[in-house]
């Protein structure tokens, strides 16, 4: 029977378990496969995002993003791309749980060991559909896993694994890169983009001049030449929280919109009251729309 039979979560940099199914299989084959896939765990770094160890009966895939990896062992007549859509929903799953921080702050094995229901829930939608497949979704998948196959192991050499780890010896190091997809720009975010930059560049041209006037004439001018340059880059890095995702953003959107409304308050009267309004107004505006564009909720289920 084509079946997934177990499946756990990874931390990549070390290969802590982070979570895993709580359902177990004590023969002989099952057993010996888990003891593999703990080896492969602690040597992920080495390969890239995608991977399958195959073996007779059972097979062993991976799917890594970021700081963490999802694992799972299956019947090796198990179709691997709905291996990979599973590993696909598991790593959407745990990034809408928990974030980069907590995760690298875990030190004991299966510190999210609650996640297992979510596992559970996820293992047996697959293990138990019968019904027909989304075309377009699966095609999707099956184009993606042709651009970047998965990088193939036989189960026999995930052995030798261990002991390179323990040796001290080192692999070939991949960088994996986090797939962060985030929901369409908005008419109103590209408003906010525009107007940003135009207040960006507004900055740094008055800066500069009065750069200019205070290193030859007024040194007492340096603080509201300050005051210029920092919403500058404010408004640089407020245009990049916006298009690109980064742990923390909250905190960086609420510590950049201070920035830009204590420099201009600081600029009364070199700046009239309507002036600085509307750089605030384009702050606060810009704000909002990094708090509200956020991450995709889940990838396409695959049809399954």
């Amino acid at each position: 029977m084509s079946l997934i039979f177990f499946a756990c979560v990874v931390r990549v940099r070390d290969g802590l378990p982070l979570s895993a199914s709580t359902d177990f299989h004590f023969n002989q084959d099952f057993l010996e496969c888990r003891k593999r896939l703990k080896a492969l765990s602690s040597a992920l770094a080495r390969y890239p995002s995608r991977g399958t160890a195959k073996g007779r009966n059972l097979s062993i895939h991976f799917l890594s993003s970021g700081d963490v990896a999802c694992m799972a062992i299956c019947s090796s007549s198990y179709s691997t791309i709905m291996a990979f859509c599973f590993l696909e929903e598991l790593r959407w799953e745990f990034s809408a749980s928990y974030d980069t921080t907590s995760i690298n702050l875990a030190s004991r094995p299966y510190a999210f060991i609650e996640f297992d229901n979510i596992i559970q829930k996820v293992k047996f939608h697959f293990n138990s559909t019968r019904g027909s497949r989304a075309k377009a979704n699966w095609e999707k998948v099956e184009e993606e896993l042709k651009f970047q196959p998965p990088v193939q192991l036989k189960l026999e050499d995930t052995e030798l694994l261990n002991g390179m780890t323990n040796g001290g010896h080192s692999g070939v190091h991949v960088e994996v890169v986090p797939t962060y997809r985030m929901q369409p720009v908005t008419p109103l975010g590209i408003l906010s983009l525009v107007l940003n930059i135009m207040c960006g560049a507004l900055n740094l041209i008055r800066g500069v001049h009065l750069a200019e006037y205070s290193f030859q004439e007024d040194h007492e001018g340096i603080g509201n030449v300050i005051a210029f340059f920092v919403p500058f880059l404010a408004c640089v890095f407020q245009c990049y929280l916006y298009l690109f995702y980064t742990s923390g953003r909250k905190v960086k959107t609420f510590v950049l919109l201070f920035c830009v409304c204590f420099c201009n308050i600081h600029l009364y009267g070199l700046r009239n009251l309507w002036q600085i309004a509307f750089h605030m107004g384009v702050a606060s505006l810009s704000s909002y729309q990094i708090l509200t564009r956020q991450l995709l909720e889940k990838q396409p289920d695959c049809g399954v």
